[in-house]
């Protein structure tokens, strides 16, 4: 028995003195990182560490060695120019990296996953040069917004109506601003391929990737949106890398997006369910057991980036930052179920449903208080018809046509006041007895004279939160 005993700890203690096996490297190359990811047989540990003159990363595995071949790795569109590798200390593994341009390294290992085994993660972020410049947080615009608004309200109740304060005031200087030129912009969609990069999603029974097929469906419905007048498309992912889901909403509020719509396909571990769905944010939790089971599964993608997901609250009181996030969340969530039927009601016409009604999942991906979002799941690609399907160029036309026939059902009928949408709405129909169409020079202290009515109602009747009008702008009279 204590023969066999100091045997199976022999056996363990030889386990883990094996050498790991470098199997594979793989290189991701996006805008504002690379990622190099050394699959291996075994775990081990890692020292990375940055040498200069020249510009040099070193990464050293512990008892480890290499039968990956480093010149099959692509190095285009990244900070490496160069990669050598070589022996240390007899039983280790070194790999140089040369690299072109700064980088801030950051490394972390994975335990083996469904589809990958041990893994050793080396990042290489640019500083300086990040696809989110200075990004903002919502909470803190929240904050700052409110703040502004409580100000204003205090003012307001000091000087009175604008109409009997004195010249001097800032109210009375705002509101006697003239109407400025429409500005017709173009209504802003985010548009965000799922996964990528060491991410591959859902696999289907032939081998597709999720995240191959999103990102074409996602090319595609940003070219139909880039194709439409007074639209502009942007586009999350563009290649075959791995993004954060924070950092996904992230770069949507840094292009000013006014909608956010994150691509997907569907994946059950049995290959009947098929159909298309579509998700908004569920604020109390997902409304079905498959919505939880899904935005969970999607959930967990951040895991792979090396983050937990989780809210940062820092220090900011956790019941103001709550309330805050939730009124915002209850206004983005309106408009995101609102476009959410009609991209369900298109998608009808292409592809069978597999929810006929809009569901809700705590997604991160849709955890943007200030940008109404949907996560589209396309079809099972866990189901080989749908698989099949999915891989169509045709079908994936369709598909990107079907979505975006749905967001432009809603911006034409509500669209952004300063949009080129809304200035067509405007000027395409005459304005009844109780409206008025603002001309050249006009302004809103004027126009309140001209209509007997105070400043103030006529600002409420039509939601004007500032003061800046635009030429061509339609303006309800309330009665006097």
């Amino acid at each position: 028995m204590a023969l066999s005993l100091v045997a199976i700890i022999s056996a363990g203690l030889w386990t883990s003195l094996q050498a790991a096996t470098v199997e594979g490297m793989r290189l991701w190359a996006a805008p504002d990182h690379a990622r190099l990811v050394f699959d291996l047989s075994g775990a081990t540990s890692a020292d990375v560490f940055s040498l200069e003159n020249p510009a040099r990363l070193v990464i050293d595995l512990e008892n480890s060695q290499l039968e990956a071949d480093p010149d099959s790795l692509s190095l285009e569109d990244s900070a490496i120019s160069a990669l050598r590798t070589g022996t240390r200390e007899g039983n280790g593994l070194r790999v140089v990296l040369e690299l072109n341009r700064e980088v801030e390294p950051r490394h972390f290992t994975l335990a083996p996953n469904d589809q990958y085994g041990h893994r050793l993660v080396v990042d290489l972020e640019y500083p300086g040069e990040s696809a989110v410049e200075n990004p903002i947080d919502p909470i803190e615009a929240m904050i700052r917004e409110q703040e502004i608004q409580a100000r204003r309200a205090s003012a307001q109740a000091e000087v009175g109506d604008s109409e009997q304060a004195t010249s001097s005031t800032p109210s009375e200087l705002s509101t006697s601003e003239e109407a400025k030129p429409h500005p017709r912009r173009d209504i802003i969609i985010a548009v965000d391929a799922g996964h990528g990069g060491e991410d591959p999603g859902a696999i289907g029974p032939s081998g597709t990737r999720e995240k191959d097929v999103v990102l074409d469906i996602s090319q595609r419905l940003a070219d139909t949106i880039n194709a439409a007048e007074g639209f502009k498309a942007v586009l999350i992912r563009d290649g075959d890398y791995y993004l954060g889901l924070r950092q996904r909403t992230q770069l949507a509020r840094e292009q000013k997006a006014d909608f956010f719509v994150s691509i997907h396909a569907d994946a059950f571990n049995s290959p009947r369910p098929q159909g298309s769905s579509v998700y908004a944010l569920s604020q109390r939790g997902a409304t079905s057991e498959t919505a939880q089971w899904l935005a969970d599964s999607e959930n967990r993608s951040d895991l792979i980036g090396g983050v937990d997901g989780n809210l940062s609250l820092r220090d900011k009181d956790q019941v103001l930052r709550g309330v805050l996030l939730d009124l915002t969340m209850t206004a983005t969530l309106n408009d995101s179920l609102s476009i959410g039927g009609q991209v369900l009601d298109q998608l009808s016409r292409v592809n069978r449903l597999h929810k006929s009604r809009v569901e809700q999942a705590g997604f991160m991906v849709l955890k943007s208080p200030d940008i109404p979002s949907l996560l589209i799941e396309t079809g099972f690609i866990s189901n080989p018809d749908e698989e099949r399907r999915l891989r169509d160029p045709v079908h994936q036309q369709q598909v990107a046509e079907a979505v975006f026939s749905g967001l432009k059902s809603h911006f034409e009928r509500y669209p952004p006041p300063a949009s080129l949408l809304a200035w067509q709405r405007d000027n395409q129909r005459r304005p009844s007895g109780d409206e008025y169409r603002i001309q050249s020079g006009d302004t809103l202290s004027a126009i309140a004279v001209r209509h007997g009515v105070p400043v103030n109602q006529l600002k409420q009747a039509n939601d004007l939160n500032g003061d800046v009008i635009r030429v061509g702008q339609v303006l309800r009279i309330p009665s006097s």
